[in-house]
């Protein structure tokens, strides 16, 4: 009895002090998320900024290459350093878009003004045809001030292909008109040597210098011209910084208040903080001692994914933030998981050690396969969706490894740590919300005293919440086929416009508003926090200041003004498509492979039966569709097929462990028996995640507010449909193929006489 009592006085030392260090590190962790927060770059939508999206068309005609899209990138970034903007972000997409986004930018215009000058650098004959384009400079200095013949202010160009040089001087000095003009920004409908031979090198023309060539050379070329001092320092820079392969259309831009950020920032931390203490209590009171470990390991995964994140030198946007706060509910998952089978395991009677071993063991290839299919859905999203889609995914992508590590291993170790102490032996309630007294005494050939949900009949409800999908899907795609989607300004092309202003604003002033700077209204929302007005114009820079200027001086409103154009709304319309067909055709191969056709295919159906669901509600409340909505539909076919392999591992493993004769009924059996063992995980998952997106809307920023409502609808729709309608689905085909008769293979006389002949041979 006093070995007992040692051993249990030493097995609670041991706990104490392990608490302790975790406690330790739990606070160090909170001490360490101020400065790694403090040194992460922000995006535009929490700081403020602009964003705009080019297209790159080659001056000459010819297709665009990969060379001349890094040239051009290279000489917005040599503008962009000239504003002195911080942390800026230009990204190359496909084959000739490039995106900007400058964070923080004091003086927007200024940098509109800059980006938006081409500085296009072309060399033409007298008739206005291309000879050369601005290919043929140094990339490095390509211009310099200097000195004409009689002192006066001129531009020196530095070739780089000479032997072009040479080829093209030599062709002109034959012509009969042999000049050599040098355009800036070259325009073909307004532009032509015939008309401004007079005006070339004054300001205002975009005829720069007209040199009279008489002999091929192959040597630097001064500009000379009427020009001032300023002017042709002006000049040179412009040159250096944009000298540029091709034309830049700008097809669409955001322009984003600091204001905004401000706010959301806040908005965001609070939502965190508040929705990470609801998960913790959920964890405790599910799982007392093992959700308080879990918790802490929750802190360690939140602070790796941001230390990642910095380290990769990720910008955080409102989409990368709502994938964290998302991935959290979601990583917690892996922990439910194995919690619920050390359960399972002590209510068959084991040990608390042994019920820890097989348990973390029999959870290992729910957790990798729902992951990998989470993986697969994002790496889509990050091929396939555009920039705010795209930091979505890359956050997703970061909090799947960290999941694996910490919500996995690490929580494994820890939990390991104490089981060896022996303390929790006797006290499996305290460690795992286990009752000692619904373990059965394997010796004494007890059976399971406890056992959840054992009277539910689960596939009998099916009818139910099928009936329910079918009445909201039937009544959403009526409500679209009368009155359509309530698309947003990325699906319809046009201008979105938010003003946040402390003065009562009304539709029908805002449309005297529109009228006064003849703009076409699309739709106008007005909320406590915001006004959002779309418009079927696409507006230009020049519009857009002007729009802003007015809205400003009247009503003393911060002003976002979003543009998107007929070809992005297009690009981003078949991308959507694109993403959704593709995470479907992933998951059916690879839940094909990993479990069966079968499988495969309930799993497909449900996720059409969430994407149809959150369409269907999206209609009937009239929300409004964007991007962050198809990011939204992605992210929940990744979480719905995360909770449907872990049901239909569950299914798998009782058929495997089957020894009895298949039939039709005890097949219902085993997959019922399969839901009553998943369904407290079930629960437990989607109580997390779900708290995670009430705690964004409840407390999170406006702008994300669609995309937290298309999660909560999905993560509804997904929860009951891993349970009633895609085992319900397997089920069906599984006795559909146990009915249908078995092949029988023909044998034919000749085939048996010819076998015989052979034996005999032999």
């Amino acid at each position: 009895m006093d070995n007992k009592k040692k051993k249990n006085t030493k097995g609670r030392g041991r706990v104490i002090i392990i608490s302790l260090i975790l406690l330790i590190i739990g606070v160090g962790i909170c001490l360490c998320f101020k400065p790694i927060l403090n040194n992460l770059k922000l995006g535009l939508d929490l700081q403020g900024g602009f964003e705009v999206l080019y297209e790159a068309k080659s001056i000459d005609g010819s297709k665009m290459t990969k060379e001349k899209m890094q040239a051009t990138y290279k000489t917005l970034s040599k503008r962009i350093d000239a504003l002195g903007v911080s942390e800026p972000e230009i990204i190359l997409e496909g084959t000739n878009r490039i995106r900007v986004k400058l964070a923080g930018v004091t003086n927007e215009e200024e940098a509109r003004k800059q980006l938006a000058t081409v500085a296009t650098l072309s060399f033409r004959d007298a008739d206005d045809n291309l000879l050369m384009t601005s290919d043929i400079l140094n990339e490095a200095n390509a211009a310099k001030v200097s000195e004409d013949a009689k002192g006066d202010p001129a531009v020196s160009l530095s070739i780089k292909d000479k032997d072009k040089f040479y080829n093209v001087t030599n062709r002109i000095k034959d012509y009969d008109n042999n000049v050599i003009v040098i355009w800036l920004d070259f325009d073909e409908e307004k532009d032509s040597y015939s008309s401004e031979q007079q005006l070339c090198g004054t300001e205002g023309s975009n005829c720069l210098s007209a040199a009279t060539v008489s002999q091929a050379f192959a040597s630097d070329v001064i500009i000379q011209g009427n020009f001032s001092q300023e002017e042709v320092s002006n000049l040179v820079d412009l040159i250096n910084s944009g000298s540029l392969p091709s034309k830049l259309t700008e097809i669409s831009s955001k322009t984003v208040e600091a204001s905004f950020g401000d706010n959301t920032i806040d908005k965001i931390v609070l939502a965190g903080i508040i929705g990470m203490i609801i998960i913790i209590l959920i964890l405790t009171i599910f799982y007392h001692y093992s959700g308080f470990i879990s918790a802490i390991c929750m802190a360690i995964y939140t602070l790796l994914v941001f230390a990642i994140f910095w380290t990769v030198g990720g910008v955080l946007t409102l989409p990368g933030i709502a994938a964290l706060v998302l991935g959290i509910g979601m990583a917690v998952d892996s922990n439910v998981i194995t919690f619920s089978r050390i359960r399972d395991e002590l209510y068959k009677g084991k040990s608390l050690e042994n019920a820890f071993k097989i348990g973390t063991k029999e959870s290992l290839s729910s957790i990798l396969d729902a992951n990998i299919t989470t993986f697969l859905v994002a790496i889509i999203m990050f091929i396939f969706g555009e920039s705010s889609i795209k930091g979505y995914a890359t956050m997703s992508i970061i909090t799947i490894f960290v999941t694996m590590f910490t919500m996995v291993l690490l929580t494994r170790i820890l939990l390991g740590l104490f089981v060896k102490t022996k303390y929790f032996e006797n006290r499996t309630k305290l460690f795992i919300n286990v009752n000692k007294e619904d373990i059965p005494d394997l010796k004494k050939n007890e059976v399971v005293k406890y056992e959840p949900f054992k009277k539910i009949n689960f596939l009998s409800k099916t009818k139910y919440f099928a009936t329910l999908s079918v009445i909201i899907i039937l009544v959403g795609t009526i409500i679209i086929g009368v009155k359509g989607l309530n698309l947003g300004v990325d699906f319809k092309a046009g201008s979105d416009i938010a003003l946040v202003t402390e003065k009562s604003l009304t539709k029908e002033e805002l449309k005297n508003d529109l009228s006064t700077l003849e703009l076409e209204m699309s739709d106008i929302t007005i909320t406590d926090e915001q006004t959002d007005i779309l418009i079927t114009n696409v507006l230009n820079d020049d519009r857009i200041k002007q729009v802003k200027d007015y809205f400003k001086e009247k009503y003393e409103a911060s002003v976002d003004i979003g543009v998107i154009s007929n070809v992005v709304k297009q690009d981003l319309i078949k991308n959507a498509i694109y993403s959704v067909l593709l995470s479907l055709i992933g998951i059916i191969i690879y839940v094909s492979i990993r479990f069966k056709f079968s499988y495969a295919v309930g799993g497909i159906v449900a996720l059409i039966h969430d994407v149809l669901m959150m369409f269907s509600v999206f209609a009937i409340s009239r929300l409004e569709v964007n991007t962050m909505f198809i990011a939204a539909v992605l992210a929940i076919i990744g979480y719905s097929i995360n909770d449907t392999i872990v049901c239909f591992d569950r299914v798998r493993e009782n058929i495997n462990h089957n020894d009895k004769k298949m039939t039709k009924e005890l097949l219902k059996e085993i997959v019922n028996k399969s839901m009553q063992e998943t369904f407290v995980r079930t629960v437990v998952t989607a109580l997390t995640t779900i708290a995670s997106i009430i705690c964004l809307m409840l407390f999170g920023p406006r702008e994300i507010y669609a995309f937290d409502c298309a999660m909560l609808i999905g993560t509804i729709a997904g929860t009951y449909s891993s349970i009633f309608i895609a085992v319900n689905i397997f089920l069906k085909l599984e006795i559909r193929n146990m009915n249908k008769p078995k092949k029988i293979k023909k044998v034919y006389k000749d085939d048996i006489e010819e076998k015989m002949i052979r034996g005999i041979n032999c």
